[in-house]
């Protein structure tokens, strides 16, 4: 049997998402980390494997964007924080994209970007032109959107012969998550409500542009044409003092959220997908339970229901890193979950 050289991937950013994929990517011998970016000047200089845990994996962090770009690799794992998650410049992540497009390297992204067309012409021909001097492919990924609200409600449109509404619903509990950054700063857990609604107006930006592509994915496979999609938003607040990863939340401060995205045609309801966030799902009873749930209304009418996922940010790095040997195999240009073979978990089978 022939030889086939591990390809050789760079993972961009070692945050929560990210370091869940370089552990993985170190532990799959079917890939070979050539390099590491990271944000935090602490980590810049230390190697990559220690970062995680893993002992030394012979591939030191650094900061420096131009080195990367300059790597020979055949994939970036790119996973940093949207930079419109704080209120920066949207454009950001997609000209390092297609920097990172451009210089021969395929891309897998967990910032957006599962269905680009979203963005308009414009946007796609930045990408499809960077893709076209690199020889590479772009896929946006991640467990929502990326999975559960794009392909698991196509698969499951694969028993319809009457198709009149999909329905997708997230809940998630932060009481886990260790960053303030996150659960604070950008979802606005433990904000008093006077605080709230200007804190999170950067994140509520990026929640219509990303579940907007989700909703536009599903609908323009499924050959309808949204009339527009709309946005809502509420919050429940606290009435106890609890403790969680990322801190402390008050009574009469923010503790869970609730958004709906509706893709509308004729003013009816095509696609709605739900996402509940809560600081501690036991303290904030309001709204469901965690998990994952799709209802498809016509004939037949389903139901499917993921009582929980214990890891979502692992996940989210695991479909990213079952994905690369496709995009690596795929023509260069912007490839959906559409245009890929299913992503599986071969590499990720222990049986010892």
């Amino acid at each position: 049997m022939p030889f086939t050289p591990p390809l050789r991937v760079v993972q961009w950013a070692t945050g929560a998402v990210g370091g869940y994929a370089l552990r993985n990517v170190i532990n799959r011998p079917e890939f070979e980390l050539v390099g590491a970016l990271v944000y935090d000047p602490d980590k810049v200089g230390l190697d990559a494997g220690e970062l995680v845990g893993l002992g030394t994996a012979g591939v030191v962090c650094t900061d420096d964007v131009d080195q990367v770009l300059a790597m020979e690799a055949d994939c970036v794992l790119h996973m940093p924080l949207p930079a419109s998650y704080f209120g920066g410049d949207p454009s950001t992540d997609l000209e390092t994209i297609c920097a990172l497009l451009s210089s021969g390297k395929n891309v897998i992204t967990t910032t957006g970007f599962v269905y680009p067309q979203a963005y308009g012409p414009g946007v796609v021909e930045r990408i499809e032109t960077a893709c076209a001097r690199g020889g590479t492919s772009l896929h946006g990924t991640g467990i929502n959107p990326g999975f559960m609200s794009d392909l698991l409600p196509l698969a499951l449109t694969g028993l319809s012969d009457r198709l009149d509404h999909i329905y997708v619903r997230e809940s998630s509990d932060y009481r886990g998550h260790p960053s303030r950054q996150i659960v604070t700063d950008l979802i606005g857990f433990s904000r008093a409500p006077k605080d709230y609604a200007d804190a999170i107006r950067p994140f509520r930006a990026y929640q219509r542009s990303l579940f907007a592509e989700s909703v536009q994915l599903v609908a323009s496979t499924l050959g309808v044409a949204l009339d527009e999609i709309e946005e809502s938003d509420e919050f429940e607040l606290a009435t106890e003092e609890f403790e969680i990863a990322a801190g402390v939340v008050r009574p009469g401060t923010v503790c869970a959220s609730r958004w709906v995205f509706t893709g509308l045609v004729k003013n009816m309801p095509f696609m709605t997908v739900e996402c509940v966030y809560k600081a501690d799902a036991d303290k904030a009873p309001r709204w469901a339970r965690p998990g994952f749930a799709i209802h498809i209304e016509g004939r037949p009418t389903m139901a499917v229901t993921i009582d929980e996922v214990s890891h979502g940010l692992a996940g989210a790095a695991a479909h990213a890193v079952n994905s690369i040997a496709a995009v690596c195999a795929a023509p260069p240009g912007i490839r959906t979950i559409l245009d890929l073979p299913l992503a599986t978990g071969r590499g990720a089978v222990r049986l010892a």
